[in-house]
């Protein structure tokens, strides 16, 4: 909690081990969160290229539905709209505006 190069909110360090441990729990459970993750990836043909950031969502239906099944194994400070961050991040949704080289 003294150190300022991290985070020293008590509450996301807490979920942080929380998250750790409901982690190991699915590994132990011999489930995959990887997997668990992937089936909530929507089907790329039914995502048209966002022409502009204003036609990039914040959350969507699947990232409310990974939200909630995350929170029923144990998982905090995961809604909706931190699914969906986690979505784009890992490549379950591909947001690169129409045009950009990297779409």
């Amino acid at each position: 909690m003294g150190d300022a190069g991290i985070v020293r909110n008590r509450a996301k360090i807490e979920a942080a081990i929380a998250n750790a441990k409901a982690a190991v729990a699915m590994a132990d459970a011999d489930e995959s969160l990887t997997e668990l993750l992937w089936g909530f990836a929507p089907d790329p043909a039914d995502r048209p290229a966002p022409r502009s950031m204003a036609d990039v969502p914040a959350s969507t239906p699947e990232s409310a539905a990974m939200a909630k099944e995350l929170k029923r194994r144990g998982f905090r400070f995961v809604g909706p709209t931190t699914a969906y961050a986690l979505m784009q991040a890992c490549g379950l949704v591909n947001d690169h505006l129409a045009g950009c080289c990297a779409r």
